[in-house]
């Protein structure tokens, strides 16, 4: 019989199951090489930080902790950290190559905008590439690898509430620097068309504002 829930895996291998650490593998080796490949940029050194992440889960599984996330959100945290060691010794900063398949949606349902679109994705991707590294980290996670924030709190080391209101500070960055570039007015009254037709982070960062950071610092998901 085949086993779906991951606390029931995680728990045979704990207990020092191969076959259920083998099921964990296989569920999860393709998004941590993805989230590793989008912090590394090359497909040698994704391949071998992934498989140390595995390696390093399977010598400490035994100690692993429940702390009321999905074992997912550990394997990541390895990953991370295996990332900062390896920027570290390559002494380079992180370039994050974040590209339009990543962070936006293809499911438009209005052609006629498709000049606009290509346009505002150009200069968001133009915006994104200026943040600093953590908040290019932070949009990886959230829209590549589709965390949670408590999740990415566990993976970056930061609280939920702080990673919340993280996410919403770079909301308001995105949004101040497309309105300085012009891809969007100050009062954004478009018609409702144009506006459905932009991805989700555009959209998210379009309807950011000052009261959303304020309410975001104390509450969570």
């Amino acid at each position: 019989m085949v086993e779906h829930n991951d606390d029931a895996i995680l728990e045979r291998a704990i207990e020092g199951d191969s076959e259920a650490f083998g099921l964990l593998y296989e569920r999860y080796v393709g998004k941590i090489y993805n989230y590793i490949y989008y912090r590394v940029g090359n497909v040698s050194d994704a391949e071998d930080l992934t498989e140390r992440v595995f390696l390093r889960a399977l010598r400490h599984i035994h100690n692993y902790t429940h702390r009321g996330l999905p074992v997912s959100a550990w394997l990541y945290r390895i990953a991370h950290n295996l990332v900062a060691n390896w920027h570290r010794d390559n002494s380079r900063r992180k370039d994050v190559p974040l590209d339009e398949g990543m962070l936006f949606s293809q499911h438009f349902n209005f052609p006629e905008q498709e000049l606009l679109r290509s346009e505002e994705h150009n200069r968001l991707l133009e915006v994104i590439h200026k943040l600093p590294e953590e908040r290019q980290e932070l949009l990886i996670l959230k829209f590549v690898d589709d965390l949670s924030n408590a999740e990415i709190g566990r993976v970056m080391g930061r609280t939920e509430g702080a990673i919340k209101s993280l996410y919403h500070r770079t909301l308001l960055t995105i949004r101040d620097e497309l309105i300085n570039l012009a891809v969007i007015p100050e009062n954004d009254d478009q018609e409702d068309g144009q506006k459905a037709s932009r991805n989700g982070l555009a959209s998210d960062a379009l309807n950011a504002t000052g009261a959303d950071l304020h309410s975001a610092e104390g509450v969570n998901d």
